[in-house]
């Protein structure tokens, strides 16, 4: 972190636990193009699985095995580029029996074929390696593994990796537009430990040397950085909400606060089936898995450090009380199973999908408990951890994240755009047919603000735009002429145009407004008028 907050804002800026990897700037490596950037040795090829086959060693902070890596030939494939943190150790990369030739550059790896592969070829690579994985210093907010014990001294390990990225601990093709269709995790641990990894369980086996092997599958498409693994003396209980599994991954000592706290998650996907449609991988069930760090959106395993309290560690991020009604990391972390994980950015610069949304679920499980009013007050609460000093879209091709402002800004243009619609109807099916329309897929910001902007007669280009790729709020100019209120835009969009809310002798009016002046007939003051600033956020100000 380089930048000095409030403690609230600091929770804001890191609260689904993804490293911030910087505001925009131009000082960008050949380390972040390589890890950033597509070129052929990526695009021609699509994973289609992983296989991860490790043994972890507790007491040497210590991973050792293979990720056997299936794909698709979609061009002549010379040389493919995969990921691997440098300080991890390449032991061999096998194809056919053979062993191939690689170059590694940065935390890049350059794997030469005796010949190049042929397009509509379906194949595989077994990549060998071994070594001692970055250490989070301070997880989830740095990436790595966090190698600790609970409180009867058995090991407890957990990994948090988005933002850093998954190739500190495995090799992959690390760029967020390529998921693998589906994924297996055989992981090896000292006996009397369990893994829990994303997916359906498939079984245990002891492999007579000490360690026992928990195997996993996921057959739906999954990030890199959610494909985890996560290690403890877990006592395990389950529920279902309509047909999805509940499963729950708990330290013993919890185990009965666990099993009261979690009932919480019922009610939780009652709102978001509602508002949001169903969960996206019934197949592959939904998890809690209590972690040794807050927590984190990992794949049908959500990762759960909140020590069992209501708000974000017992504190309200909106400052208004009402965040303590609910679990962030539960509501939070979840909501990431709608946003993020089934509907993914092509990019990292584009998270303000996966966060944007995601903090608006905070919202949407607030309106169904608790009503639109405290709703729309949390919305305006967050507003305090907003910086609007530097742009919430990234730059692209160099693995680079917008601003933190993608998670509270982001919802809060989100329930603008609401406003906008001036529809409840409209805006909750059109926010179904985006979650249903874009599932398991992989999308930019445009895709996005076309599909918005399509399902109403308003532009809302222009406010898109704004507020995604300009760090300033738009802001209302005002004054007074005779009997008439005048009003116009002044934004960084040329010709910005947006419909506003305004409260006028009790009355509300929308004014649409324009970067030019407009004016509205009336016998008030313009001291009597007032912005609906839970609905619309903006600045204003008279002007002469």
């Amino acid at each position: 972190m380089n930048k000095l907050f409030t403690l609230l804002s600091l929770f804001t800026w890191m609260l689904s636990g993804a490293q911030i990897v910087g505001d925009n700037h131009s000082d960008y490596t050949e380390a972040d193009t390589l890890r950033g950037s597509l070129r052929p040795e990526r695009t021609n090829f699509d994973v289609h699985k992983y296989h991860l086959k490790l043994k972890v060693e507790p007491e040497k902070k210590f991973i050792s095995g293979s990720n056997i890596i299936s794909f698709k030939v979609e061009k002549a494939l010379p040389v493919m580029q995969l990921d691997l943190f440098k300080n991890m150790e390449i032991d061999s990369i096998i194809h056919e029996g053979r062993t191939l030739k690689y170059e590694r550059k940065y935390n890049a790896v350059f794997i030469e074929f005796e010949k190049a592969l042929k397009k509509g070829t379906l194949d595989s690579i077994q990549f060998y390696y071994h070594g001692n994985p970055l250490i989070a210093e301070n997880a989830p907010w740095d990436g790595g593994f966090v190698w600790t014990k609970d409180k009867d001294g058995n090991p407890w390990i957990g990994v948090a990796v988005q933002g850093t990225g998954a190739s500190l601990w495995y090799p992959n093709k690390d760029h967020q537009s390529d998921e693998p269709e589906e994924a297996r995790m055989n992981i090896a641990v000292p006996n009397g430990l369990m893994n829990v990894s994303n997916g359906r369980f498939i079984g245990e086996k002891d492999l007579g040397n000490g360690f026992t092997e928990w195997s996993w599958k996921v057959v739906n498409p999954i990030n890199n950085y959610n494909i985890m693994i996560n290690i403890g003396n877990y006592e395990h209980f389950s529920d279902r909400y309509k047909d999805l599994d509940l499963d729950y991954y708990v330290l013993p000592y919890n185990l009965e606060k666990a099993k009261e706290h979690f009932a919480e998650v019922k009610d939780m996907m009652a709102c978001f089936y509602e508002k949001m449609g169903p969960y996206p991988f019934e197949e592959d069930g939904f998890k809690l898995v209590e972690t040794p760090y807050l927590g984190m959106e990992h794949q049908s395993a959500v990762a759960y450090g909140n020590k069992y309290l209501k708000g974000y560690l017992g504190n309200d991020l909106s400052g208004t009380g009402i965040g303590l009604k609910w679990d962030f990391i539960i509501i939070h972390e979840s909501g990431h199973e709608w946003y993020g994980n089934s509907i993914t950015s092509k990019d990292i610069a584009d998270m303000w999908i996966h966060e944007g949304f995601t903090s608006y679920t905070e919202a949407i499980y607030t309106e169904c408990r608790w009503g639109k009013e405290d709703a729309l007050k949390y919305l305006k609460g967050i507003r305090q951890n907003i910086a609007n000093s530097s742009s919430i879209i990234g730059d692209y091709g160099v693995n680079a994240e917008g601003s933190g402002d993608m998670y509270y800004k982001g919802a809060n243009l989100l329930n603008m755009i609401r406003s906008i619609y001036d529809n409840d109807k409209l805006w909750w099916n059109t926010l179904r047919d985006y979650t249903k329309t874009f599932k398991h897929q992989t999308i930019t910001t445009a895709d996005t603000e076309k599909f918005f902007d399509e399902a109403t007669a308003v532009d809302i280009k222009p406010v898109f735009d704004q507020y995604l790729r300009h760090s300033s709020l738009p802001t209302l100019q005002l004054r007074q002429a005779d009997d008439q209120i005048q009003y116009r835009w002044k934004a960084d969009v040329e010709n910005f145009r947006m419909p506003v809310d305004v409260i006028i002798d009790e009355e509300e009016i929308r004014f649409n407004a324009t970067s030019e002046w407009q004016s509205f007939e009336t016998g008030e003051e313009l001291d009597e008028l007032k912005v609906n600033d839970l609905e619309f956020y903006i600045n204003s100000e008279i002007v002469n």
